[in-house]
């Protein structure tokens, strides 16, 4: 399987609304930083992750991080 693609090196910043949400993987997705299907055929499969309660977050744009789909500061080795 071939590297992500690095979307951004950074973090998205976003406040998310509980409920069920699908993390791109792959980088090529056009709704960054969630999965459109652009995966398809890459490998790739986007990480299902769940928020319980409203909150801010901090998912991984450079899709390097250990912690997916949160950000862990792997974009500063990069």
């Amino acid at each position: 399987m071939e590297d992500p693609v690095i979307a951004q090196k950074g973090p998205y910043e976003l406040e998310l609304e509980p409920g069920n949400y699908w993390f791109c993987t792959c980088g090529r997705s056009k709704s960054q930083p969630f999965c459109d299907g652009s995966h398809e055929g890459t490998g790739f499969e986007p990480k299902e992750f769940t928020i319980d309660k409203k909150q801010t977050v901090y998912l991984c744009g450079c899709k390097w991080s250990a912690d997916m789909p949160f950000c862990d500061g792997a974009h500063d080795n990069l």
